[in-house]
């Protein structure tokens, strides 16, 4: 049990200016800007902070942790170098502490490994760890009323670790949601030990290897993403002996648009732009931009890939293979074995696949922020569409009852563009909405929690 447990407990009538729910990057970048606040403010204007993580420790990714991937973004934009260049927080400051800075530049990159980027996380979380529970799971969120009427509190209800049925609730004047994303999966699609999601490659693969409990003869992979062609790869080199299919609707993987002008839509200015246009323009500019983000590949992964096909064919094992303009339309699951039905759309025709393990690189998708919330959620103004209306400062609008804040970080696509999701203007983010939660200070004083 860390010091901010301790230090609750001991406080009963403490409240927190922002309590955080998930540590993921977002909230790990917003900690570190509060941190940075506060070594510099006098004591009556530092923040109080704590964050809340399900995790037993910091984890970004870790099932697509593939010992060569790269990144896709440039180190610079890492937790504060967009935010604070001169912080120690930075990858560069990391590289230096671990003894590799003169390595990496030698390297003549932008784009580090991803298990080095997952180091610096893990380095940075390391640092603010006394701001932080793990392994401390979230069930509600309650909306607290003062005794002027106002709802100027939020309590947090979290699974006391190690004590099942127990909980432990936490007060704050405000909320960072940051929960991240889940995977997403085609209808009635039940993960087991033969039907995995993407998230969970890397482990599941040494788990297989390790156990040598059973050969793969064939494994289909489902997406046509940077996941998909990434898994694809990694399930090729992983099972030497092995088919390994690809099976998408397209007609082959499209590369991914990283051009200088077209990248210029992840700046902090273009969520400026975003954010003012209309429901139309917001729509055509997400609809123009797809190809930076979305269900696209590196160019060097693409071919890559086709190279390797290529050479399988000039040597007459071709391993690995490809299903295009296909759909898988049934997966049956028997004793040793999937049976999968593929569909090749331009005609109709069908085949049965005989398959040991079928991987859905399918995406992620927002988690449902009214079943965290609870109650809490009918405070939440929203859009014609049912989407929550969210301000410039990322704190959602709420009836006009609510002094209590809400923060979002990673659902916002609908209203600050494609950078919601993603590492591009995380360390701004976090910027903007410390500047936020300093603005929105009241002179409140705690209330018991009941």
């Amino acid at each position: 049990m860390n010091a901010l447990h301790d230090e609750l407990h001991d406080e009963p009538d403490a409240v927190l200016d922002v309590l955080g729910i998930g540590f993921g990057p977002s909230n790990l970048a917003l900690a570190i800007a509060v941190e940075e606040h506060n070594a510099q403010a006098a004591p009556e204007d530092r923040i109080r902070a704590g964050f809340l993580e399900r995790q037993p420790s910091f984890g970004w990714h870790r099932g697509m942790l593939i010992e060569d991937a790269t990144m896709q973004v440039s180190f610079l934009k890492d937790l504060v170098t967009m935010r604070n260049p001169t912080s120690d927080f930075s990858f560069l400051c990391f590289l230096r502490e671990r003894g590799r800075m003169v390595d990496f530049l030698n390297a003549k990159t932008l784009f580090p490994l991803r298990i080095e980027f997952h180091e610096y996380f893990e380095w940075a979380a390391a640092r603010v760890a006394h701001l932080v529970d793990y392994s401390d799971e979230v069930v509600s969120v309650e909306p607290v009323t003062g005794p002027d009427g106002e709802i100027r509190w939020l309590d947090v209800v979290s699974r006391v670790p190690g004590a099942p049925g127990r909980t432990v609730t936490r007060r704050a004047r405000n909320i960072s949601v940051a929960v991240g994303l889940e995977p997403h999966l085609p209808p009635d699609t039940a993960l087991s030990d033969r039907i995995w999601h993407n998230s969970q490659l890397v482990p599941r693969v040494k788990e297989l290897n390790a156990s040598g409990e059973r050969s793969v003869g064939r494994v289909l992979v489902l997406g046509a993403g940077q996941s998909g062609a990434e898994a694809l790869d990694y399930l090729h080199r992983s099972f030497p002996e092995a088919e390994i299919c690809a099976i998408f609707a397209k007609y082959g993987y499209t590369p991914a648009d990283d051009s200088p002008f077209a990248n210029r839509i992840f700046d902090p200015e273009a969520v400026d732009v975003y954010f003012r246009s209309t429901p139309e323009v917001k729509q055509s500019l997400v609809d123009y931009h797809r190809s930076t983000n979305y269900s696209v590949v590196d160019m060097d992964l693409i071919e890559s890939l086709y190279a390797t096909m290529y050479r399988e064919k000039v040597q007459g094992r071709e391993r690995l293979q490809m299903r295009n303009v296909s759909r898988i339309r049934d997966v049956r699951t028997l004793d040793d074995h999937l049976e999968v039905t593929v569909e090749y759309l331009p005609t109709g025709e069908r085949e049965v696949l005989l398959a040991d393990l079928l991987v859905h690189a399918t995406g992620y998708r927002p988690r449902d922020l009214d079943t965290l919330l609870g109650r809490t959620a009918k405070l939440c103004l929203r859009d014609d569409k049912d989407a929550v209306r969210v301000g410039r400062d990322h704190r959602v609008e709420l009836t006009p009852d609510v002094t209590a804040g809400i923060y979002l970080q990673g659902a916002t696509e609908h209203t600050h563009g494609l950078t919601s999701t993603l590492l591009s203007t995380t360390a701004v983010r976090s910027g903007e909405i410390l500047d936020s939660l300093i603005a929105h200070r009241t002179g409140d004083l705690a209330a018991p929690i009941g």
